[in-house]
């Protein structure tokens, strides 16, 4: 638990990630909030959304925190790829970008839009990847 300062919603990792692809840094989607309203952001990790990025910024897959593993019964592993990833993106995305809210300023410097643009134009999209993998 960190207060708002500490957290970083984009990080460069140091040391090698237990990920089973490239990731050189990860963004925090999602985490609990646990902190009131006005003071310091305290986050509690035991449910959370990275996503993962290689060395030229490509995201690379996304891990999920094991409780939300369980709450999806097709769902075998913390770190997913393709359609499975964006799936729980979809499963998550008003959750995530409330989250996002909490970092709009960094969030719009790292994806060149806030939150709330970003994320209704990824829904249209992530929703047209999902539907096509259900066709073939």
């Amino acid at each position: 638990m960190s207060q708002n300062q500490q957290i970083k919603f984009v990080k460069q990792l140091t040391r090698a990630s237990k990920a089973p692809f490239e990731t050189i840094s990860t963004s925090l989607w999602l985490a609990n909030v646990i902190s009131a309203d006005g003071e310091p952001l305290i986050l509690d990790y035991s449910r959370y959304l990275y996503i993962h990025r290689d060395a030229v910024g490509k995201v690379t897959g996304i891990s999920i925190s094991k409780a939300m593993v369980d709450d999806h019964p097709n769902v075998n592993s913390q770190y997913l790829i393709g359609e499975l990833m964006y799936e729980i993106l979809i499963f998550y995305i008003e959750e995530i970008e409330n989250f996002c809210q909490l970092w709009a300023n960094e969030f719009e410097k790292y994806f060149l839009l806030p939150p709330d643009d970003y994320f209704e134009a990824a829904s249209w999209r992530w929703n047209s990847i999902v539907v096509k993998s259900t066709e073939v």
